[in-house]
């Protein structure tokens, strides 16, 4: 797995800023975000974004986009934005809605939009990867696998993450059973709820993750950092350090 980072950690900074400190810490790739740094439809923007990140010798590893899967929401404008990235990957949302209170009709509208979506995107040569997210149909490994199996199209993955205030047995759980369709990992420990603190808090989780990922027939291509203590980029580089490690990058 590729080492790196989600811009949404700093929200505050500029893309340069990012890109520097995420080169210096030994990272890889960004995930770039869509609410902030690359708005969907910005082309120039996305291309200047793609240029700064290439200029330090990162890769992009992703568009993170909040594309919902409503009824009415156009894909477009996120696609073109990625491609301009030169993302091959963009993060979606399977609705606005949890599994459990889902109501039939939303979710064969997620559903139905999430393919439709899978199809646009594999037409331009992109993959979409379900946000492993409370609120949303794939708020569970179970309610995921769900997803991916209705909307039944090669060009959907899913991302992991553990869940708010899940100990490590379950949160690992939860990895197994998704495994086979997580494209990255979003990492980061809070605990017990979201607070947030050092990676090693939860080394025993990340270390279990990290092995069994690299152990699999088709790993996650990504692990990457999401959330740091304090939104403090001085945290940046001893985070990152302990991603390394744990993915068996040299220091």
């Amino acid at each position: 797995m590729r080492p790196g980072l989600c811009s949404v950690t700093f929200r505050a900074l500029e893309p340069a800023r990012i890109v520097a400190l995420a080169a210096a810490a030994g990272l890889e790739v960004i995930e770039w975000g869509g609410d902030v740094h690359v708005p969907p439809g910005d082309v120039a923007r996305a291309e200047e974004v793609a240029r700064l990140t290439a200029d330090a010798g990162l890769a992009v590893a992703s568009y993170g986009s909040y594309f919902r899967a409503g009824a009415a929401e156009s894909l477009t404008a996120v696609l073109d934005s990625a491609a301009a990235l030169g993302a091959d990957r963009v993060r979606v949302w399977a609705g606005s809605t949890g599994s459990a209170a889902a109501t039939p009709r939303e979710r064969a509208e997620v559903v139905t939009r999430l393919r439709a979506a899978a199809v646009e995107a594999a037409a331009r040569g992109i993959g979409l990867a379900l946000e492993f997210h409370s609120g949303t149909l794939a708020d569970t490994a179970e309610a995921a696998l769900r997803v991916l199996a209705e909307v039944d199209h090669p060009a959907l993955s899913s991302y992991w993450q553990p869940t708010v205030g899940a100990p490590d047995a379950d949160a690992l759980e939860e990895y197994r059973r998704l495994a086979a369709y997580v494209s990255a990992v979003h990492v980061f420990s809070w605990w017990p709820r979201t607070e947030r603190h050092p990676l090693r808090t939860r080394e025993a989780l990340w270390t279990r993750v990290a092995a069994e990922a690299a152990a699999a027939e088709r790993p996650p291509r990504d692990a990457l950092l999401e959330f740091v203590p304090d939104d403090d980029p001085a945290h940046l580089a001893g985070e990152a350090a302990a991603l390394r490690a744990y993915l068996g990058r040299p220091a």
